[in-house]
């Protein structure tokens, strides 16, 4: 009778689990994305708040600057953004407001595993800066410190095609 009821209550905590792990897997997966979304939407309608205060901004341009956009037209070279493997490097083509595209010109490629690393992961990182239009990109799992240093690189130059 013991054996009976420990295996039962054994068998409820995991369907117990299971539901838990599934509700978290579905539905909080979503309430997070658009928790970051409004947390996004947030900062960058204050963004847009203070660009309309420091000037006379028309409507379609503090719209724009929500976006994350309103950038000038030109190519910008980044700071370098120094990280525990080495430092990185970038430039950003500008044109018509968005980030056309992004170069990075220099990374560690000191050993072979910085190498295979910064070969993967690099070209996503521009592609992401790209179709987000800002320095506001995933981390790839692995490449972390890359990242950090791309995204510090990036964001410099992004500084600079808004002043």
């Amino acid at each position: 009778m013991v054996k009976k009821l420990i295996g039962f209550l054994v068998s409820f905590a995991i369907v117990i689990a299971l539901a838990i792990d599934g509700y978290l897997l579905f539905f909080k997966k979503e309430s997070s994305q658009s928790l970051a979304n409004s947390t996004s939407s947030s900062a960058q309608a204050e963004t847009s708040d203070n660009q309309t205060a420091s000037s006379n901004s028309t409507v379609s341009q503090s719209s724009s600057v929500g976006n994350g956009s309103g950038y000038k037209d030109g190519t910008y070279t980044g700071e370098v953004g120094t990280m525990k493997w080495g430092d990185v490097q970038v430039k950003v083509t500008i044109n018509n407001n968005k980030i056309t595209q992004v170069q990075t010109i220099q990374y560690p490629t000191d050993n072979p595993h910085d190498q295979e690393i910064n070969s993967n992961v690099l070209p996503t990182y521009e592609n992401e800066a790209v179709t987000s239009n800002s320095a506001k990109i995933q981390s790839v799992s692995g490449a972390t410190e890359t990242w950090k240093g791309f995204k510090e690189s990036l964001q410099s130059a992004l500084n600079k095609a808004e002043s």
